[in-house]
C-alpha cells in the first residue's frame, strides 16, 4: 500500500455549524465546489489532504457501524507550527471561533509547546510547536 492519506473526514452532528466554524473560525479553505448541504470539503497542506465534514449519522451508516460514540475517540488532529507564540495565537483564535478549551497550551514533557481544544463536535485538535522537527 502506498503510504498516503488523501481525505479524513469527521461526523459532525450539525454540519452548517461545523463548516462555518472550519471556514470562518480556523479559517480552512472550503472547497466550494467539492461541496454541499451534506459534505463540505476543505483543502490543507496545500491540498496534498482534504477534511471533510459528513453528518455523523451517514458516516456511520455508509462504514455500518453504530452511531454511538462517547468519550475519547481514540485520536486527534494536529497543527504544529513554528513557535510557542503561534501556538497561543492560534489557540486563542480557536476558542474565539467557539472551540473548548482542553488543555491550555504549555511546555511538554518531550521539550515542545503544546496545547489541546475540541470543535464543537468533540475532535481534539492539539496545537504544538516542536523544536526538534518541521513536518510541512
Amino acid at each position: 500500500m502506498e503510504a498516503r492519506i488523501s481525505i479524513i473526514t469527521l461526523g459532525v452532528s450539525d454540519s452548517a455549524a461545523s463548516t462555518a466554524f472550519y471556514r470562518d473560525g480556523l479559517k480552512l479553505p472550503l472547497l466550494a465546489d467539492q461541496s454541499n448541504e451534506t459534505i463540505s470539503f476543505f483543502e490543507v497542506n496545500r491540498g496534498s489532504l482534504w477534511l471533510a465534514l459528513y453528518p455523523a449519522h451517514l458516516l456511520a451508516e455508509d462504514a455500518r457501524v453504530a452511531p454511538e460514540r462517547t468519550g475519547f475517540r481514540g485520536f486527534t488532529i494536529a497543527h504544529n507550527l513554528r513557535s510557542p507564540e503561534e501556538v497561543d495565537q492560534i489557540f486563542r483564535e480557536a476558542l474565539a471561533a467557539g472551540a473548548t478549551a482542553v488543555k491550555s497550551p504549555e511546555k511538554v514533557f518531550w521539550g515542545g509547546y503544546s496545547g489541546y481544544f475540541a470543535d464543537p463536535d468533540g475532535f481534539l485538535w492539539e496545537v504544538a510547536h516542536n523544536p526538534f522537527s518541521w513536518i510541512e
